[in-house]
């Protein structure tokens, strides 16, 4: 017998369409006016280059806690070493 969670928690961020209306649809304020005239304003060979800047930025944003995270980073507070993350995104406690 193994104990399962009653609850499994799917830690997953669902991914962003990668289209210019997805990418545009995921960012909010400033980011999103940014996007836009970036990716109107980019050359045909450049459009892909641009939507995948953004495409990041977007799929960071939305994941849990971003907003959260970039207040601790800038004020100092709260900062966890790279191999700390890696072990959170691993799901290993040391």
């Amino acid at each position: 017998m193994s104990a399962q969670p009653e609850h499994p928690t799917d830690r997953r961020i669902p991914a962003i369409p990668n289209t210019i209306n997805g990418i545009g649809d995921a960012l909010t304020g400033a980011n999103r006016a940014h996007f836009y005239a970036e990716v109107l304003a980019a050359e045909e060979e450049t459009v892909p280059g641009v939507m995948r800047k953004w495409w990041k930025a977007a799929m960071l944003d939305s994941a849990p806690g971003a907003a959260e995270s970039r207040s601790n980073a800038a004020a100092g507070t709260r900062l966890v070493s790279v191999e700390a993350l890696a072990d959170q995104l691993e799901g290993i406690s040391r």
